[in-house]
């Protein structure tokens, strides 16, 4: 579903298209080609942008109204900066420039020269940037536009922060903030706290950092900007990791990472990566540093992020040092050392593109001053021109008429044609508004499906076990839960009981046939009648529950007990744990119990039959161990093991899984979980997911 500030811009182009039908070709066509190539610009749609604002350059000429084609050629530049195409943003600035100047517009000469500014900043050239962004803030300071000053102070802030002048940089991001606050510009004063916190960050004045970042951080959560609160909390642990406290830092940087993930920007998750995998480094857990560096090299390769690849492998360097991978630390190294080269020879080109643009553009002024300065002895000439141009234009005239005469005959033909085609034109129209009709009904009928699902899904999670219940039961544990659609067919249910023995914990991975809606609704009836089974009628043996939790699903399902009835059910571990005697009971339906117990991973086998509908069914196996201290037990669905992906495209399968348990469950319960949803997202890489998967880990 597209956000509400797109969806705000296509409802309002769509809005300006219709009024631009019915316009005649003077201004006020021209300021609402000018408003479409805005809101195209808005959208990031530069091509859109382009062409628009080329339309309104073509009617302000043919019209003269320069004011508007001035503000065209400032749209086209701006297309032209965000396609990087800085050289041709430039000549289009100076024709806008060289307009508002005529004009006297000071509002298009302070946006033009920000504008400037802007493009002397991507291109490095800060001293440039710096003076277009001055002269704008002057012109805003006569023309009173705070809300304008509010920007080009930030964006001045900015300059001085990439060319190492903090103090400079500070009173300017101060200054930004005043006026934001001033005119209660929440997002203004959200930037402004930010960037503040990152320039103490730089002068390692961490106090004042963690305050900026904090505030910035309040504001970008009431705005629910994602980016904001995201950077916020990547900032807050860069202060902390700048102070060696790593622990702490992993925190702010994972909950930076989850809002870069809930964006979808992959640079940004990149950037997330490396950070929490210098921290692990730091940290000495080489493992799980291992697994996010790979993820960023992973990400970083796919975008081309050539500049992101160089800090990686640097990243990667100190890390294979750090464990006595010398080789692979050398070849991290050369590969580090190619990636800066190569960045190095771009910016050497873009510095000299840049010095040729600037010199191309003081050239380009200065033609334009001596042109001015030769028009008053032009005029003179003019005067004796104009004699000679009156009597080429009789001349023209006549000529006019004779070719009137032919042209007339050929419109009457036209006149017939053109009546035939716009017959058929009203036919096309209405077609395609038929169509919009019923693309819009579609969409209707399909936001109305997916929110419905979407409030299934609530529903689903409401009914699962919550972790506040499970967590005041076991001390160390985990639950995996990726569905692959908004609803799932896995569920977890858990449960205490008191029994003639004592206190048990009881807990299950189920699987129901299906996924998404269908899945969804086998959950349901599943932990209904796990409830129903459990708690209303006291069965607490696994094999007994399953057991009778079977009959009801068949009468269910199969109430006339048919041999065509449904085979749907489900497939489960369920245990119960004795956490005073460290005994387990459990009953397995075609999926099976591990146990990990220092090097070693026991398996308890299955019944080789579902919670469901089967000919020839018997009663599900009980079985029990006794569990030490220190043992970690994994149950699970089948949805791990049967992703695809890989350099192949195959499954994970079960070997692989049980190898990755067996290397890392040593490590904490939170970092196991982190490696095998890190794991499972590389080795799936562009696939879909296939199934819903389900991986809950518990420590002894």
């Amino acid at each position: 579903m597209l956000p509400a500030t797109v969806m705000g811009q296509n409802r309002a182009l769509d809005s300006l298209y219709r009024a631009l039908k019915t316009e005649k070709e003077d201004t006020n066509k021209v300021n609402t080609l000018y408003d479409i190539s805005a809101a195209y610009y808005n959208l990031g749609n530069y091509n859109g942008t382009d062409s628009a604002a080329g339309k309104q350059l073509a009617l302000a000429l043919a019209i003269k109204f320069k004011a508007g084609a001035g503000r065209a050629y400032d749209m086209i530049g701006k297309a032209f900066t965000g396609k990087d195409k800085y050289s041709d943003a430039l000549k289009n600035y100076t024709e806008a420039l060289k307009i508002a100047t005529e004009v006297g517009d000071k509002k298009l000469l302070a946006t033009v020269y920000g504008d400037i500014g802007i493009v002397y900043k991507n291109e490095g050239n800060n001293p440039e940037a710096l003076k277009n962004q001055l002269k704008s803030l002057q012109i805003r300071e006569q023309m009173a536009d705070s809300l304008h000053i509010d920007i080009v102070c930030g964006n001045i802030g900015n300059i001085y922060n990439e060319l190492g002048d903090y103090d400079n940089s500070l009173k300017y991001k101060e200054r930004s903030l005043e006026i934001a606050e001033k005119i209660k510009d929440t997002l203004g004063m959200a930037y402004a706290y930010g960037d503040m916190g990152t320039i103490y960050v730089s002068q390692k004045k961490y106090a004042e950092a963690l305050t900026s970042l904090q505030k910035a951080l309040v504001i970008s959560k009431q705005l629910n900007d994602k980016q904001g609160a995201g950077n916020a909390y990547v900032n807050i642990g860069l202060v902390y990791y700048n102070r060696n406290s790593f622990d702490t830092s992993l925190i702010y940087y994972r909950l930076g990472l989850d809002l870069y993930r809930a964006m979808g920007s992959q640079y940004l998750m990149c950037y997330g990566y490396l950070n929490i995998a210098s921290s692990y480094t730091k940290l000495e857990k080489y493992a799980p540093a291992q697994v996010y560096i790979d993820s960023t090299i992973t990400t970083a390769k796919k975008i081309g992020e050539k500049e992101m690849l160089m800090e990686t492998y640097q990243a990667l360097a100190v890390l294979d040092s750090s464990t006595g991978k010398n080789m692979n630390a050398f070849a991290d190294y050369k590969l580090y050392t190619q990636y800066h080269d190569s960045l190095k020879n771009a910016e050497s080109t873009k510095k000299i593109v840049s010095e040729e643009m600037n010199y191309d553009f003081d050239k380009k002024q200065a033609i334009e001053k001596a042109e001015q300065d030769k028009k008053d002895l032009i005029t003179e000439d003019n005067s004796k021109r104009q004699k000679l141009t009156i009597l080429f234009m009789a001349l023209i005239a006549l000529a006019v008429g004779v070719i009137a005469v032919v042209i007339l005959r050929s419109l009457r033909i036209t006149r017939k044609q053109k009546a035939l085609i716009e017959q058929q034109k009203l036919v096309v129209e209405e077609q395609k508004l038929l169509v919009e009709q019923q693309k819009a009904i579609v969409d209707e009928k399909n936001k109305d499906i997916t929110d419905s699902i979407h409030y299934a899904s609530r529903i689903q999670r409401a009914l699962l076990t919550t972790d506040d219940f499970i967590g005041k039961r076991l001390k160390e544990y985990f639950i995996l839960f990726k569905p692959r659609d908004i609803v799932s067919g896995d569920f977890y249910w858990a449960n205490e009981v008191e029994t003639n023995a004592g206190k048990r914990f009881l807990i299950c991975a189920g699987d129901c046939t299906g996924h998404g809606v269908p899945g969804a609704f086998m959950s349901l009836l599943n932990i209904s009648l796990l409830n129903e089974v459990n708690i209303e009628k006291s069965i607490h043996e696994p094999h007994a529950i399953l057991d009778d939790v079977r009959e009801h699903i068949i009468k269910a399902l199969n109430p006339e007990g048919l041999s065509t009835g449904s085979q749907d059910g489900m497939d489960c571990v369920l245990c119960s744990f004795d956490l005073t005697s460290y005994m387990l009971s459990f009953a397995c339906a075609n999926n099976p119990l591990w146990i990990v117990r220092g090097t070693e991973l026991i398996e308890s086998k299955a019944d080789k039959m579902p919670v469901g509908i089967q000919e020839g069914h018997k009663p599900f196996s009980s079985q029990s161990l006794q569990l030490q201290k220190g043992d970690v037990v994994y149950i699970f669905t089948d949805g791990y093991a049967d992703q695809f992906g890989g350099p192949k495209g195959k499954k994970f399968k079960y070997k692989q899984l049980q190898e990755l348990l067996l290397a890392n469950a040593h490590r904490p319960i939170t970092e196991q979980k982190d490696l095998l949803a890190l794991t499972i997202e590389n080795w799936k890489g562009e696939l879909e997911q296939v199934d819903d998967i389900l991986i809950i880990g518990i420590r002894v």
